[in-house]
């Protein structure tokens, strides 16, 4: 059973940054595909971001891509985003997420999440 706990949300202006982390418990974190994803206010709960377990691959949506970086350490099990130049749309509520799935068609930890407000 793996857990996982978000942090570094916050309240930011538009242009700002902003760094979650993720620290995750139980399991081998070292073999999980590790993942970000977010829910605005109202809406589905959309992929952001993925890195592969020896964090050679990444993968990011489209709204994002040149503004978040993913990383991860896996001596410390914790993944990371990095979010730069952040819009008012980036506004939502970001949930780390584990899969043992490639391309995390199917995730099977979640964490609670952590909410990003960015103001114009």
């Amino acid at each position: 059973q793996v857990q996982l706990v978000e942090s570094g949300g916050g309240s930011v202006q538009a242009g700002g940054s902003l760094r979650l982390s993720c620290a995750a418990t139980g399991g081998t974190f070292g073999s999980y595909v590790m993942g970000w994803f977010r829910q605005a206010p109202g809406k589905g709960r959309d992929f952001v971001a993925m890195i592969r377990p020896s964090g050679d691959i990444t993968s990011y949506a489209d709204s994002v891509k040149g503004r978040f970086t993913i990383s991860r350490d896996n001596a410390k099990n914790t993944v990371y985003l990095q979010m730069n130049s952040l819009k008012p749309e980036d506004t939502a509520v970001y949930y780390c997420a584990a899969s043992t799935f490639p391309t995390m068609v199917r995730v099977g930890y979640w964490g609670k999440g952590t909410l990003v407000a960015v103001s114009s």
